[in-house]
């Protein structure tokens, strides 16, 4: 059965992204195995001084949780079985990282349409997935 990553960050871009291709999935011999993936930033500084581990990781899992509630959504409407996950790090190479370790067959990933100028300025999470990633990335508008 084949795996499909689907990065997660709960922006416009992304829902028209996992939208799209839920009507994709007919390309597909057999619904694949989907996973969502949400990659929250790392807090700065010192921030542990004075919050616990343990109200930091549930802090990124409802942030997490809240980017996810619209693919989740989605999917759900459509019928379609997904695991989700979210985890903490740098947001490409987490991707990666991920994929790779799940042994996915395909990430799947809407670009947020900043255009080039802006993208090259700001670094694009798209760009950096098609130039670290060794497994096949799909970019869906």
């Amino acid at each position: 059965m084949l795996k499909i990553l689907l990065p997660v960050d709960g922006s416009e871009a992304c829902h028209k992204a996992i939208a799209h291709f839920i009507q994709l999935l007919n390309w597909y011999k057999e619904v694949p195995e989907i996973h969502l993936l949400n990659v929250q930033f790392p807090l700065h500084g010192d921030i542990s001084m004075f919050i616990s581990q343990e109200n930091i990781k549930q802090y990124h899992q409802e942030e997490g949780l809240k980017d996810l509630k619209s693919a989740c959504d989605l999917l759900d409407q459509a019928g379609i079985a997904y695991q989700y996950h979210v985890i903490v790090g740098d947001v490409a190479k987490m991707i990666v990282q991920f994929a790779t370790e799940k042994q996915c067959d395909q990430i799947v990933i809407g670009p947020r349409g900043l255009g080039t100028v802006q993208g090259m300025l700001l670094g694009s999470v798209a760009s950096k997935l098609i130039q670290l990633s060794p497994v096949p990335v799909l970019l869906v508008k």
